[in-house]
């Protein structure tokens, strides 16, 4: 009995090392873990009790974002705020008129373009996602400077995607080739085991290297892309220049569909921490 004993402390002490190996925490952040052979470069716990301007820039649009849909974006609070740690997107069925006209709904795209910019890394969101028919959260990275060109030339990289009328499935995808009509687009999509995506919050990452793009959920990886292109570029591109982060709540367009009576109002994307890590060397 006590050999057993023995042994078994050995081996949860091995285990414990072991654990400890496989991550370690930014000095200036303790309770940050960072992945192994990584470094913190960028991130957001939402700590201050207002969106930190320093960090998000606001998209404010009428227009849909060329995909048809039907939410006016803006700068309000009552359509981006902080509560108690957590960014909340808000999508709401109201009738709202800005500079580019009358909309039925109101939510809100922030992205850190010229505040947070990079090559490759690996990127990390902890969310809980929103749910109903036309409800459609995202976040996904776009070029910075479109050094190839127009969409899709230049890229896009969609870490996730959910159409709320498919609660718990999530998508991945890239976007690439030529510009549009020329474009193209390969990903999957991830299915939780059981439960739906706003039930509880997640961890929805992405490992953007020279030749390689992965992404997991929870960490578990469910893709990798090597093979792209873009019409303009050699290979690695149009993923080798920079791209910077975009998070937001859209409503309705060509691919969720619209809204409908089933679709209950207002519908929230909140968001515990934006981390993003890049390789020590």
């Amino acid at each position: 009995m006590q050999k057993v004993i023995l042994g078994g402390f050995i081996w949860i002490l091995i285990l414990s090392f072991c654990k400890s190996g496989n991550s370690s925490t930014d000095p200036d952040h303790p309770n940050i873990p960072v992945p192994p052979g990584f470094q913190l470069v960028w991130h957001d716990e939402f700590d201050l009790s207002v969106i930190n301007q320093e960090k998000w820039n606001y998209d404010i649009n009428a227009w849909g974002g060329g995909n048809n849909e039907l939410q006016y974006y803006t700068d309000r609070f009552a359509n981006a705020f902080i509560d108690k740690g957590f960014l909340v997107i808000r999508a709401k069925k109201e009738h709202y008129t800005g500079p580019e006209g009358t909309r039925e709904y109101t939510s809100a795209r922030l992205h850190t373009k010229n505040k947070g910019d990079w090559t490759y890394g690996r990127f990390e969101i902890r969310a809980r996602l929103p749910f109903g028919q036309g409800i459609w959260p995202a976040v996904w990275l776009m070029p910075t400077d479109n050094k190839y060109g127009g969409w899709a030339a230049s890229g896009e990289i969609d870490i996730m995607e959910l159409l709320g009328q498919e609660p718990g499935k999530v998508y991945g995808t890239l976007h690439y080739g030529g510009e549009y009509p020329q474009n193209v687009h390969t990903g999957d999509d991830f299915f939780l085991p059981q439960g739906s995506f706003y039930e509880n919050f997640h961890v929805f990452s992405l490992e953007w290297d020279t030749t390689a793009i992965s992404w997991f959920v929870d960490d578990s990886l469910y893709q990798t892309q090597s093979q792209w292109y873009s019409e303009n570029g050699e290979y690695p591109a149009p993923f080798d220049q920079q791209f910077h982060l975009i998070i937001n709540v859209a409503v309705g367009g060509n691919w969720p569909g619209n809204p409908d009576e089933t679709t209950p109002f207002p519908q929230d994307m909140v968001v515990d921490y934006v981390r993003i890590f890049q390789k020590k060397d």
